[in-house]
């Protein structure tokens, strides 16, 4: 069968499973990933299922799947290395976006009555699927399968026949999107409930609410500031230290100021810790060209820092300048890795550019003058987009295929990591770098939330509601 790109239908084809697990008895079997000779005895019990016993082909089964390198296949084996059973699973595109299909799912003949198999490898097959960074999982199943699907928690997409008999196209909802906005931002409208009422110019004013800075009234200063997550400062505190500039200097360009000035706030429980945090922040306000103007330093204290950067500009860009209809676009700095031990989350485009090219990034955006722009937070690329939507008063369409990314980098985690430098614009002009990749990845739409659009037209909701609660700025 051929990819769905090509047209074609990818089948989760079900055997009759029966049986269920013994009380607190552990399976006679487990589930791995597997080698060459699983991946042969997993093939020999497909064809003796669905080409002999089934009669779904003729003479083999073995399609373009089989031999895309990225295909993985997971089997149920016993001690003695004796397969039971199998399952693949593989990318739905040329290139890997996050679209994974699920397909094959067979159990041998003879062993449909060793306990819960079929079920088992679903269930293995989903955890694979969103430990590679997968968004949207899907399968389509015989009819008379769906109620095993369903009661793992697979929702139904619709009908549709393979062969002449009724299937079902099912999906595994995957959630990772909005449980990291969920944690990360959706308290915030909560836990910052009166504020606003508090004074015409709290959390900016009316018009700049939600914004990564806040104007000064009656000057043309924008002030930023951003804490680091204790864990990080333990974990590497030189990098820490850098990530106390980085973010606020990213703070300020999307607002389109140029930082001046720096202040921070530093504590550790040793003056060697204190030291190496300070280094870090040092080596990031030479790259930059933005002096330490002073700040705080407390010893034998609880780890900690936070930093607070000031920037002029006499036209600042509003983060909830976008309006229904406007281009969304995506400018990202795809150079760089992933932070050693921090895959998957804080991906290093910086420390190894010269001060020349960042602070040629950081002028970005106020050479270009988009309608609205934030930088991409540790809420990534999606939840950040919500982010300008909600205080643009709109929703966002993002058509995924369109999303510039590193390659070799699981989308999942790409379209969720903090990117280093990432800029999100609403109806920006072409903004040409030699440095960044810009592209337009959808619009803004008139119903809240986030809607992800995939290659075959198929729209799946990665946020239902705002990102903040704060709402429209």
């Amino acid at each position: 069968m051929q990819h769905p790109e090509d047209g074609g239908r990818v089948m989760f084809d079900v055997p009759v499973l029966t049986g269920a697990p013994r009380p607190q008895e552990a399976p006679p079997w487990v589930i791995r990933v597997a080698d060459a000779a699983d991946i042969a005895a997993y093939r020999s019990i497909r064809r003796d299922v669905f080409v002999d016993e089934q009669g779904l082909f003729a003479g083999t089964d073995h399609d373009d799947i089989d031999d895309d390198h990225r295909t993985v296949v997971l089997v149920a084996a016993t001690a003695t290395g004796d397969v039971l059973g199998g399952v693949r699973l593989a990318p739905a595109t040329a290139r890997d976006i996050g679209w994974w299909t699920g397909g094959r799912l067979v159990v041998r003949r003879g062993a449909r009555q060793a306990g819960g198999i079929g079920s088992a490898l679903v269930k293995a097959a989903c955890r694979e699927a969103v430990s590679r960074g997968v968004l949207r999982f899907d399968a389509t199943v015989q009819e008379r399968n769906e109620p095993l699907f369903r009661h793992l928690g697979w929702v139904r997409g619709g009908e549709t026949a393979i062969g002449g008999a009724p299937h079902v196209r099912m999906r595994w909802p995957i959630e990772r999107i909005s449980d990291l906005v969920g944690a990360m931002k959706l308290p915030l409208g909560d836990v910052l409930a009166g504020i606003r009422d508090d004074h015409p110019e709290a959390l900016g004013g009316d018009g700049w609410v939600g914004d990564d800075g806040a104007l000064v009234s009656g000057t043309d200063v924008v002030v930023a500031t951003d804490a680091i997550l204790p864990a990080l400062i333990d974990k590497d505190p030189e990098w820490a230290g850098w990530c106390g500039v980085l973010v606020n200097v990213n703070d300020l360009s999307a607002m389109g100021a140029r930082a001046v000035g720096l202040m921070d706030a530093v504590s550790a429980a040793t003056p060697s810790a204190v030291r190496r945090i300070v280094s870090g922040l040092r080596s990031a306000a030479v790259a930059w060209d933005v002096p330490v103007l002073g700040g705080h330093t407390q010893l034998r204290g609880t780890a900690s820092l936070a930093v607070t950067a000031l920037g002029r500009t006499t036209a600042p860009i509003p983060g909830g300048g976008g309006r229904v209809g406007h281009r969304l676009g995506l400018t990202v700095d795809l150079h760089g890795r992933w932070r050693r031990g921090f895959e998957g989350r804080q991906w290093d485009s910086t420390s190894t550019r010269t001060g020349e090219e960042l602070r040629h990034l950081a002028g970005l955006l106020a050479a270009h003058r988009p309608a609205a722009a934030k930088d991409v937070s540790m809420a990534g690329i999606v939840g950040t987009a919500a982010m300008l939507a909600e205080a643009s008063g709109t929703g966002a369409l993002i058509d995924v295929a369109e999303i510039p990314a590193p390659p070799d980098v699981a989308f999942g985690d790409w379209l969720t990591c903090f990117p280093g430098f990432g800029m999100l614009t609403a109806e920006a002009p072409e903004i040409p770098s030699p440095l960044a990749q810009s592209a337009t990845i959808g619009v803004l739409s008139a119903e809240p939330g986030v809607v992800l659009r995939w290659p075959d037209g198929v729209e799946t909701r990665a946020l239902d509601t705002d990102a903040t609660g704060l709402g429209k700025a």
